[in-house]
This record gives structure tokens, C-alpha cells and sequence, in this order.
């Protein structure tokens, strides 16, 4: 029996999300995954697919090389690309909820999401900070038997980075900052890397957050209040983790090479050096889940929506991770 087809999110319709999904399915090869897409068949007819409505995620993989399989849940209105409306908030969030549960019930192996602006929806009342927290807040009765999320993971070519926290000011980072939180996001990180990627023994890196790692104290003291006894504790349940590690050092190629993922502490410190080892095909994850999800690692890109110029790379990406994560979970 063939595995389930992937389920994808169409993002905000207002952004390139229509576009790079057309744009995948047309540099699909015959070893591509089918997806079915949870959102509104105009939006991507508009953006020049070949749309096949099913009834369900079942019919996907019959029509997947005549059109785009779409599970139809129209918007209110149309949107323009470019122009972002609130009015299409609530049914962009339907859409990520709707994949969600397919994957729940094994009708699709795994969730693809097109990029949403948080922006948009926050403003028509949306009140998690983003897909990973909605996900999982979706997910979070489902049945599950490891160290439950959900963490953020960034992957670019052979880099791996997690992040204790997301969307956050940077100046409420130190704050955010707890025993209990760290320990949480590198204990799912070292799970994910046995049960998703196949590592068997992970090596992880804890990422310090005042510079030179705070100089014995002299530049900061977290790294002695509260990152080496998190640290140590770790390892003495038996985690391999290095640090806390100064940052400014921790990505260069020759120390990457030691460590299977870092845990960064915030979000700049863990997505720039994944940006600009590989800008266009960086994916996020999201770990610790009873559902694979995977993204492209860019925004909705108002500016240049509709205007055909979208490259498709990191969500061509996003789609190759979730089918290879998907099956690894299944073997």
C-alpha cells in the first residue's frame, strides 16, 4: 500500500505561498511525495495551477499528475497578492487546522505549511505567536511517547539549530530564560534526532548567550547562574552536551562538524548562521510532536507576490524533509 499523500497549507493567499506551491508541484519528479493542499482552490487557480478538488486526502495521489489536489475551504472573499486582509485570517487558520487533524487521523504522513503572516492574523484576533505554537496546542492530547514539544528546529545543508525561545523581543530573552525550558528543548532535540533523523547516539552543543560565553562572569552570568548547572544536569541523565559554548565560534564549519544540532537561546542567534550557510534551501521543523511538520524557512514575501519571481527551493525542501521524516517515523 502506498504511504498517505503530505498535506499542505496554503499560507496567507495574499503572499507567495500559492505561487511556490504551484512552482513545486511543477518540478515534481516521479519520486515526489503527492500532497494535497488545505485552502482555497481560486487562490491557486489564480496563481496558474491546474486545480483537482477531492472529497478527501485519500484521492490525491489518482489526480496528482493532472492538477494540484485541492481539499477546498474557500475564503470569504478574494484576495489580492500583495494586499494582506485580516478577513482571510480565520480561514487561514482553518486550513492549518484542518491539515493538522489529517495528519492526526493517518490520512496524510505529514504537514507542509506555507508561510502566514503573524501580523495579519494577530490583528483578527489570532492568539498564538505562530505555527509552532499553534500546532502545537492542535496536537497536544494526541497520543505520544517522548518528550513533548513543541520546539523549533531550523536544518541548511549540515546544520542543525533548535531555539529555547521563538518570538519573543530580544530584551525579554534573559527572563524567558528557565531551567525547566532549556532542559525541555535539548531533551526533544536529542529525541528527534534518534527518531526522526536516525542518529543514534545525537551530540548536541548549548549555545551560551553573553559574549565569550560571559567571561567567567565579567560580561554576564547567566552561563553560571543558569546555563552550566542546566548543562550538567543534562549530562548527567546521560545526554552528550557540549557548553555552554561561546556563539561568535560555535558555527564554524570545523565545530559544526562535532555536534549533530546546537540549542540556541533566541531567534537571530539560531536562524542567521542557518541564512547564510543556505538562504534558499533551509527548512524548519517543528519537533517533539506526534505529527511531522516542516516549512519553508521564509516569510509570506508581500512584496513580491504574484509577480512570478518566488523561488520555490526552500519549500521543494520543506516537502523532500517531511516525506524523508514521515517514512523514517513509519519504519
Amino acid at each position: 500500500m502506498s504511504a498517505p499523500p503530505l498535506a499542505v497549507t496554503l499560507g496567507d493567499p495574499a503572499g507567495v505561498g500559492p505561487e511556490i506551491i504551484v512552482s513545486a508541484w511543477r518540478a515534481r519528479t516521479p519520486a515526489s511525495r503527492p500532497f494535497v493542499v488545505f485552502g482555497d482552490a481560486r487562490s491557486l487557480a489564480s496563481a496558474g495551477a491546474d486545480v483537482v478538488a477531492v472529497g478527501s486526502p485519500g484521492e490525491a495521489a489518482a489526480g496528482f499528475d493532472r492538477g494540484i489536489p485541492v481539499v477546498d475551504m474557500p475564503l470569504p472573499a478574494p484576495v489580492t497578492p500583495g494586499l494582506p486582509s485580516s478577513n482571510a485570517a480565520p480561514a487561514v487558520a482553518g486550513w492549518i487546522a484542518a491539515a493538522t487533524e489529517s495528519c492526526l487521523a493517518g490520512e496524510t504522513c505529514a504537514l507542509v505549511t506555507a508561510p502566514i503572516s503573524k501580523a495579519v492574523l494577530k490583528s483578527a484576533g489570532f492568539r498564538h505567536p505562530g505555527h509552532t505554537e499553534f500546532i502545537g496546542e492542535l496536537t497536544a492530547r494526541a497520543p505520544w511517547d517522548g518528550e513533548r514539544g513543541p520546539v523549533m528546529m531550523l536544518a541548511a545543508a549540515d546544520l542543525r539549530v533548535t531555539l529555547a525561545t521563538i518570538h519573543i523581543p530580544l530584551s525579554k530573552v534573559p527572563e524567558a530564560l528557565t531551567a525547566e525550558g532549556i532542559s525541555r528543548t535539548v531533551r526533544v532535540t536529542a529525541q528527534a534526532l534518534v527518531r526522526d533523523f536516525g542518529i543514534a547516539s545525537p551530540r548536541l552543543a548549548l549555545a551560551a548567550l553573553n559574549p565569550h560565553a560571559g567571561e567567567s562572569g565579567e560580561i554576564g552570568r547567566e552561563e553560571i547562574t543558569l546555563l552550566g548547572p542546566v548543562a550538567e544536569a543534562l549530562r548527567r541523565e546521560g545526554v552528550d552536551l557540549a557548553g555552554p559554548l561561546p556563539a561568535d565560534s560555535l558555527f564554524a564549519p570545523e565545530i559544526r562538524q562535532r555536534h549533530d544540532a546546537v540549542v540556541c537561546l533566541y531567534h537571530d542567534q539560531a536562524l542567521i548562521p542557518v541564512k547564510m550557510l543556505d538562504f534558499w534551501g533551509g527548512v524548519n521543523l517543528t519537533l517533539g510532536l506526534p505529527v511531522v511538520r516542516t516549512s519553508p524557512d521564509h516569510g509570506t514575501a508581500f512584496d513580491i507576490a504574484g509577480r512570478g519571481i518566488a523561488r520555490p527551493d526552500s519549500f521543494i525542501a520543506a516537502l523532500r524533509m517531511a516525506t524523508e521524516l514521515a517514512d523514517r517515523r513509519a519504519r
